[in-house]
């Protein structure tokens, strides 16, 4: 069994370097690629039993997801992972299903646990535990967050008011005027919002007789939603989704009634999730930082640990982009 010892001679750093890195302290960025190297050309596994005992910390970060199955927090949790990794810490992962009881039972069965940290992903189903978190003997971060944000808890998000407003000002320079939205509502309200306020700078309304809540949060959800906003109005030219799913069921919704994509009504989406860009057409869509974002959850929460203090409520709000590909174009009759 490699040694601890033998890391350190391979690298040439001494022990305490190594014990340094293996338990997520800051070194060094090029002391900490010797150290990396040489765990890996040693094939070296520290014993976290042992040092679970001696430095009473678990090296276990727990994260709280809605869903696996939706990709965007697929993404989150794979980049949250390498982050962990990267620091010598494990990955507990739980689902809340946007459900306050599930979270509860798995916030309950953590303190039996014992993690070091807690990020959440995504607000659904949380609000009401928000007591509980911030009762939490160990650090609380919040990520993905769309409500208003707690007073009690740091917390790294999106601006997702500004990113509706990425997509609303696309549409209104290509010169959409009647644009329906499939929103998922009460939770995208920001987005939605976004929206409305690009179309407001020329004037225009998108009334509540233009907003379409999903009937389900997938792609089947997203076409039910678009064929009740075809049917309301047969002159429509666009489209908002306010997640790449429910975009996804619309475009086949508008290619079932006899249309097409984008020469006769523009689809966009939001989120940026990795199979929107490989569909006919490629879905234009709002791209989130979503990695950036699990990447700075992740740090803000380790070095709380390694302050040994809960981190200070500070709220950061990343910015998104718009990425324009072929579901989007002017309407017929100003091309």
């Amino acid at each position: 069994m490699v040694t601890m010892a033998e890391v350190a001679a391979r690298a040439g750093v001494t022990k305490q370097t190594v014990s340094n890195v293996v338990s997520g302290k800051r070194v060094r960025p090029e002391t900490l690629a010797k150290v990396n190297t040489a765990i890996a050309e040693l094939g070296y596994k520290p014993n976290l039993v042992a040092r679970s005992l001696r430095t009473g910390s678990t090296s276990t970060v727990g994260l709280f997801v809605p869903s696996v199955a939706n990709a965007f927090y697929s993404e989150v949790v794979e980049e949250v992972e390498n982050v962990l990794v990267g620091h010598g810490y494990n990955l507990l992962l739980a689902t809340t299903r946007d459900d306050p009881d599930y979270t509860r039972a798995h916030l309950e069965n953590l303190a039996a646990r014992s993690v070091d940290a807690l990020l959440v992903a995504g607000d659904k189903g949380v609000e009401q535990q928000l007591p509980m978190l911030t009762a939490a003997t160990f650090p609380v971060a919040l990520c993905a967050w769309e409500g208003e944000p707690p007073t009690t808890l740091p917390v790294v998000s999106i601006d997702y008011e500004h990113a509706g407003f990425l997509a609303g000002r696309h549409l209104r320079e290509l010169g959409h005027r009647n644009v329906a939205v499939i929103a998922d509502l009460p939770a995208h309200t920001l987005r939605v919002g976004g929206l409305r306020r690009a179309f407001a700078a020329d004037g225009l309304d998108i009334d509540d007789r233009k907003v379409f809540t999903r009937t389900s949060d997938d792609a089947a959800g997203g076409y039910a939603a678009a064929c009740a906003a075809l049917d309301a109005d047969p002159q429509l030219t666009a489209i908002f989704a306010t997640h790449d799913v429910l975009a996804v069921g619309a475009i086949e919704a508008v290619v079932r009634s006899g249309r097409q994509v984008p020469e006769d009504v523009s689809v966009v989406g939001f989120d940026d999730i990795a199979q929107v860009g490989r569909i006919k057409p490629a879905l234009t869509t709002v791209t989130f930082p979503k990695r950036e974002m699990a990447q700075q959850a992740v740090e803000l929460l380790l070095r709380a640990v390694d302050s040994g203090r809960q981190p200070t409520n500070v709220i950061s709000l990343l910015r998104p982009t718009l990425t324009v590909r072929d579901s989007s174009a002017p309407p017929r009759a100003t091309a």
